[in-house]
Parts: C-alpha cells; structure tokens; sequence
C-alpha cells in the first residue's frame, strides 16, 4: 500500500496504530522519552519508521540524528488531530504565522506548517532540537537525510 494511502487510513482508524515504542524508548533520554510518549500513536509510528529507514541506510549515524528522527514531529503534539483536520492539513496549509497559536482549525493549519519550529523549542539537546527545525527545509546533512527519509515513510 502507498505511504500516503496508509496514513490516510490511518488517520481514521488510529486503533489500528501499534508504533514500535520499545525501540524509540532504547535511544531517548527521559526527557525526550516523555515527549515521544504524548505524541499521537500515528506519529510515533512514523518516528520510529523513519528512524528504522536512517539506521537502515546509514548504520553510523550519531544518536542525536536517530533522536530526531524519532521525534521530527514532536511538534505536532501541541494539539490533538481529528481525522479530517489530519487530512485538511495535509492537503492544504494556509500562511498563518506561527504566534500566538490558534484555536480551532486555524491551530490545526499553524501547528502542521510550523511543527518544526514548536517542536525544536521542545527539546533540550541543541543538536536534536538544530535537526527537527531543519526537517522540512534541511541545512546539514544530517538534516537532508531525516527530510529524504520523512518523505518517503
């Protein structure tokens, strides 16, 4: 099944979501293991997919690059998804800047176009906070990296 036919599916049937949480928990400090848990099942499935993608193809990488990975969308927590605000956004995100955050779908446009940012402000570890800014407009190598993976997961 394609990628975005399954998160599709997915963001209406999110019982089905079993993430991989024993995995992501073997490579995060408390802190961030608190954060990754209050994350939505769906999303922390997609972590630990494209964590598992990074190790797969670069067996080196150094942990701060496998933590955001685990936690790129972190930011995404800030509030909860309904199916259709998941799929709304997806589709469509409409330039809101990222301050003060909004209510209602307005805050559903704002925390998908600027989780990077809400979830780089989120951690501690400078290093791993410098990777999930960059996820979606990549800097580093590293940071290229986590972006090719995201968009193939």
């Amino acid at each position: 099944m394609p990628p975005r036919l399954r998160r599709l599916l997915l963001a209406f049937f999110p019982h089905l979501v079993q993430p991989d949480d024993a995995f992501a928990l073997r490579f995060l400090p408390p802190e961030e293991a608190a954060l990754f848990l209050a994350m939505d099942p769906r999303d922390r499935l997609h972590g630990v997919e494209v964590a598992k993608r990074l190790l797969k193809a670069h067996p080196e990488a150094p942990l701060a690059a496998v933590r955001a990975a685990l936690l790129h969308d972190v930011g995404k927590s800030l509030r909860p998804y309904r199916p259709w605000e998941r799929i709304l956004t997806g589709l469509f995100a409409p330039p809101l800047p990222p301050e003060p955050l909004r209510k209602g779908l307005l805050g559903a446009f704002q925390v998908r176009r600027h989780h990077p940012f809400y979830g780089a402000r989120m951690v501690k570890d400078p290093q791993v906070a410098r990777l999930i800014l960059e996820h979606h407009a990549p800097k580093t190598e590293w940071g290229r990296r986590i972006h090719r993976l995201d968009q193939g997961v």
